[in-house]
């Protein structure tokens, strides 16, 4: 904890005895600096301390951030983000297959992922959605369109054990950016993506993707995998929820 960090917000009675310790637990801060949201919590309503009640301020230190409290929950001071990380960013190296278990909650009903990496062989990237720490293999369908210099084609195929997300030609980087709605409600899962691919160099390669995808049934998801069909690749992603307010 920092030099101003409180771990409790206290009330005076009648008659008691002000110390300069107790004067300066408020004067030093304004409003109380707490460590986290468990020490903020453990200060209202104890004996000896104030009683949580709306319009209360606080300032947490892991975070960085200021709240108040709206009578019911704590709120944070500011400008509510369109976009909250959920999973920060994280690196893999040299992997047959990426997880990302426990990252989609009931707090957002649509996500955004950002994936770039490269694999060691001309490939394929496969997608499925998990279930407590189990990936689903059942009921993907797809169409795609892709387009690059000389053309564009398009494909769809149903009832799949994966979203295959397309090719990729070994060192060259691939981008892709996925919407996934309704993930976390026990009905079909939406995938829309746009991927900026390489196929054979940084040149006459360039191409995009546009894949459009679901997951038919009535699940909720909380995880999310990536793999290769042979080989291993290297990359880094992330992850965000859009957010429910303003």
């Amino acid at each position: 904890m920092g030099a101003n960090a409180q771990t409790s917000v206290p009330t005076f009675t009648a008659g008691e005895i002000l110390t300069a310790a107790n004067m300066n637990i408020s004067a030093r801060t304004g409003i109380p600096v707490f460590a986290t949201t468990v020490t903020r919590d453990a200060a209202f309503g104890g004996t000896g301390e104030k009683t949580l009640a709306e319009g209360q301020f606080a300032y947490l230190e892991d975070s960085n951030t200021t709240q108040y409290y709206d009578g019911s929950t704590w709120q944070t001071v500011g400008i509510n983000p369109g976009l909250v990380c959920v999973k920060a960013e994280t690196a893999f190296s040299a992997v047959t297959s990426v997880t990302a278990d426990n990252v989609f909650t009931s707090t957002y009903t649509n996500y955004l992922v950002k994936i770039i990496f490269n694999t060691t062989t001309t490939n394929e990237v496969l997608m499925k959605f998990r279930a407590g720490g189990v990936a689903t293999s059942t009921n993907y369908n797809r169409q795609r369109l892709v387009f690059n210099l000389s053309s564009v084609t398009t494909d769809q195929v149903t009832s799949q054990t994966n979203i295959n997300l397309g090719a990729t030609n070994g060192a060259f980087e691939q981008s892709y950016e996925l919407n996934i709605y309704n993930v976390q409600v026990a009905t079909a899962t939406n995938v829309f993506g746009l991927n900026q691919n390489n196929f054979a160099n940084y040149t006459t390669g360039n191409a995009g993707v546009i894949i459009s995808a679901n997951q038919s049934a009535s699940t909720a998801f909380d995880g999310i995998e990536w793999t290769v069909a042979t080989g291993t690749f290297t990359g880094k992603y992330a992850i965000y929820g859009y957010s429910k307010t303003v």
